[in-house]
């Protein structure tokens, strides 16, 4: 029995000193543990506050300042924009640069005064059902003012549900499962692929080839480019077919911005490809990578509530843009012009990654 534990210490204590050797790995077993606290104890925060919003005075009185005001005091909305109509408004929400837009009517004292109707209009991007939750709260907020006669609680909006008037969250979640899912199998499988080659000895053949850098790498990416499309068209049918989730955008741009972030990830698995010494190694870091694209990307919890500093870092992240671009286009109907700036961070991010990659690379084995 003695012997038996001995010989069991020993090939633990074998098991340690490896660990400790493989310095990736150990720094997964410290890493993980810290990026999740960090994650879930600041940077995730399901009390949503600061959504941008955008205003459309059209009273331009005192009171309807007042109702302005009191709705940024809340901190619930911050006011990201002025414009002059309601279809202004309307365009800035379809646009995806504002979750909450504030209509003020031309009679909104009259309304305010009377009480018998709602004083003002609350459109809401109804995409993200969270975001209704919270616009209802603020919906119910009572406007306090000394210009009313006598001073009383009056109902301010009437709430206005874009894009999602069943209120269902397959709506929300599915083309964002686009993402989700290209994010995993596009960033593993190429994060896999030059390792397997180093693994196999593969990589003694492609040596005596006249097949350069940057040549490997496109002809390893380009099968997993009709592979991501192919799933882009699963998800779409099934969600169609499933769950009733429309396009109601152009399927050219829905395609183009698929196509967009597939290279953006094959870019990173190849990254990853060239760090990674093991199909083990690669598979750890594609977890690491993982794990803050699903949280701070706004696929979780609203993008615009989480704090500054997490939302900077979510702006690093390739799924945080091609969520705003799917759900733009898929639910609300918007093109590609008006989600620029969500489309070069993909191409930067690309350019960005395949360098590293070619430049860390060498067709030889080490």
């Amino acid at each position: 029995m003695l012997d038996s534990l001995r010989r069991i210490h020993a090939v633990a204590g074998k098991e340690v000193r490896q660990l400790l050797r493989d310095r990736l790995t150990f720094g997964m077993i410290v890493g993980l543990p810290l990026l999740q606290i960090v994650l879930f104890g600041y940077a995730i925060n399901t009390d949503v506050r600061h959504l941008k919003a955008g205003v459309a005075d059209m009273a331009h009185t005192q009171l309807s300042r007042t109702l302005v005001a009191q709705a940024q005091a809340s901190q619930v909305v911050d006011i990201a924009a002025v414009t002059p109509s309601a279809p202004a408004l309307e365009k800035l929400l379809n646009d995806g640069r504002i979750s909450v837009g504030i209509y003020i009517p031309p009679d909104f004292d009259r309304r305010a005064s009377t009480g018998g109707q709602p004083a003002a209009q609350l459109m809401v991007d109804g995409s993200d059902p969270t975001l209704l939750g919270v616009a209802q709260g603020l919906a119910a907020m009572p406007l306090l003012s000394r210009d009313l006669a006598p001073p009383a609680a009056v109902p301010l909006f009437e709430l206005r549900n874009y894009y999602n008037p069943e209120r269902r969250s397959a709506v929300d979640i599915v083309p964002a499962l686009i993402g989700v899912i290209l994010t995993l199998t596009m960033v593993l499988f190429t994060a896999v692929a030059i390792v397997r080659e180093r693994e196999r000895g593969n990589l003694e053949l492609l040596i005596t080839t006249p097949v350069r850098t940057l040549e490997l790498m496109a002809g390893k990416i380009e099968p997993y480019i009709i592979i991501g499309l192919t799933q882009v068209t699963i998800v779409l049918v099934a969600g169609e077919l499933l769950f009733k989730v429309p396009v109601r955008g152009s399927l050219v741009d829905l395609y183009l911005a698929s196509l967009l972030f597939i290279a953006a990830s094959l870019g990173l698995g190849l990254l990853i490809s060239t760090v990674a010494r093991t199909q083990f190694q690669a598979m750890q870091l594609t977890v690491f990578t993982f794990l803050p694209s699903i949280l701070l990307s706004g696929f979780m919890f609203p993008f615009d509530g989480m704090p500054r500093f997490a939302q900077e870092l979510g702006e690093l992240l390739p799924l945080t843009h091609f969520i705003r671009l799917v759900r733009g286009i898929q639910l609300r109907g918007a093109d590609l012009n008006g989600l620029l700036p969500d489309v070069w961070p993909l191409l930067v991010f690309f350019g960005l990654t395949m360098t590293l990659a070619v430049l860390k690379f060498h067709k030889r084995l080490d």
